[in-house]
């Protein structure tokens, strides 16, 4: 039985529940895809589907706005699958399990990928309804945002018309996005030799953190698990002898990472325990506001594989220490703007190496290039080297703007206030479209969503009914 078939209107949380059923992570988005499509087949809509799953969706102008610019809502397929630790679902083949508390909906266990879920829904119901007066409607649902934006940089957008671009992948009501950040994934990979070592085995692991989105959260001065590993290894380096074995944390680069296992070969047991139990209580004082349930253990382990050497230990904790990660400037030109950050978001061990991928965003270029460097000079120095990918411009913002002027008036006339305007350092699919059709106007908005890329992600209900008559009563009057 459908859990969201109650709510209103019922095309958007119908569509949103489909989805949801289907498995769609980053990566994993052809049958999601192939999903669109089949709405769009039978409907009788045109659409393109390329080979990496990215989707258009065209339906024509309804009578009377035949000859108008046509507008483009975009949104992107794919979402963050995070879970609690104690939730066995496989998010690459179970779909979600729906609840609904009071005005909010969840998944159970997990992430709900209202991010961005809810705009797929949301121009579905457009596409779908037979009663809603627009011009021509270009759905453009692209793949692979969170690890990069990577099926938005590889679309083809010849098919599209419009100039008028409607990102609904922002996560509060009642603020447009006008300027976001440009960023890219840097990957640090730190080679290592093993050589056997005696010792005894630890297990150390840091939880119990926040976490969150990297972007839109890097202000709030949550931890680093991983971070906070390179922290602790250190501390037990220096009170004895030790060999690190593997070290792995995180799952996505632009998710603050909430827990980092390591296992470890310590020559001294105990200072190497009352070491890292000492930093434990230091790290608890630190973060007893942003990360109250930061948790720091050692338990007793069995080694399974053999450690690194002295010199490869020495160069990861090193790594570890001395990795620039969060804030590195906020804007001069926009009051409490983070302009530049980095995010350590997934570190994993190898046999013959550490990696360690970050995310890192700048709405100015030049410093967004220096962090490159940075991560470059590090790794070249620690003997490892550095790879970068999924690369993509800031969105500036633009002065003047038709569509930002419309959607202002209705939101007036709807909500009797003045809507926020806003640029984020989080990034946007805006920038890459803005790079690919000259001359684009765009305004990002989105429904209240509450603790995105995390199991506590929430959306609500009656913030999601708002904006559906906002989107449909500006595609009205956009003419």
């Amino acid at each position: 039985m459908a859990v969201l078939d109650q709510l209103e209107p019922k095309k958007v949380f119908q569509f949103f529940e489909e989805m949801c059923a289907i498995p769609h992570g980053s990566g994993n988005t052809k049958a999601v895809s192939d999903w669109c499509a089949d709405f769009a087949k039978k409907r009788g809509l045109e659409y393109h589907q390329d080979a990496a799953n990215n989707i258009i969706i065209i339906k024509e102008a309804t009578c009377g706005y035949e000859n108008e610019e046509p507008v483009i809502l975009q949104g992107h397929l794919d979402m963050v699958c995070e879970k609690a630790p104690e939730c066995a679902k496989d998010m690459a083949k179970e779909g979600l399990d729906l609840a609904v508390d009071g005005d909010l909906i969840l998944a159970r266990g997990t992430t709900l990928g209202g991010d961005d879920g809810i705009a797929v829904a949301l121009a579905m119901a457009i596409l779908d309804a037979d009663d809603l007066a627009h011009p021509r409607v270009e759905a453009v649902f692209t793949v692979d945002e969170e690890i990069g934006m990577l099926g938005a940089d590889v679309l083809d957008v010849s098919p599209l018309k419009g100039r008028r671009f409607l990102n609904l992948d922002s996560e509060a009501e009642g603020i447009f996005t006008v300027s976001c950040a440009g960023g890219n994934m840097t990957k640090c990979t730190i080679p290592v030799q093993r050589s056997a070592f005696a010792g005894s085995a630890l297990t150390v692991t840091v939880n119990g953190l926040i976490g969150g989105h990297s972007g839109q959260e890097i202000n709030k001065g949550r931890g680093n698990s991983s971070l906070l590993m390179g922290r602790v290894l250190l501390a037990m380096s220096q009170a004895t002898e030790l060999r690190l074995v593997a070290v792995d944390g995180g799952l996505k680069d632009n998710a603050i990472p909430r827990e980092t296992t390591a296992t470890v070969l310590a020559a001294d047991e105990e200072k190497a325990s009352a070491a890292a139990a000492l930093l434990g209580e230091a790290l608890k004082n630190e973060y007893h506001v942003t990360d109250k349930d930061l948790t720091l253990t050692v338990t007793s382990a069995k080694a399974d594989q053999v450690p690194m050497d002295a010199d490869s230990t020495r160069r990861c904790v090193c790594f570890l220490g001395c990795a620039p990660n969060g804030i590195q400037a906020m804007s001069a030109d926009i009051p409490g703007l983070v302009q530049t950050s980095l995010n350590l978001g997934v570190l994993t061990t190898q046999e013959g190496a550490m990696t360690a991928s970050f995310c890192v965003r700048s709405s100015v270029g030049s410093q967004k290039a220096m962090l490159k460097a940075r991560l470059n000079c590090l790794t070249a120095m620690l003997g490892g080297k550095t790879e970068v990918s999924g690369e993509y411009d800031a969105w500036e913002y633009r002065a003047e703007s038709p569509l930002r002027d419309l959607m202002v008036e209705v939101f007036k006339d709807q909500y009797g206030k003045e809507p926020e305007i806003e640029a984020i350092h989080a990034g946007v699919e805006c920038g890459l479209f803005c790079g690919k059709l000259p001359g684009l106007d765009c305004v990002s908005i989105g429904p209240d969503l509450k603790d995105i890329h995390t199991p506590r992600e929430r959306l609500s209900i009656s913030s999601t009914q708002r904006l559906w008559g906002f989107v449909a009563e500006v595609l009205r009057r956009a003419k």
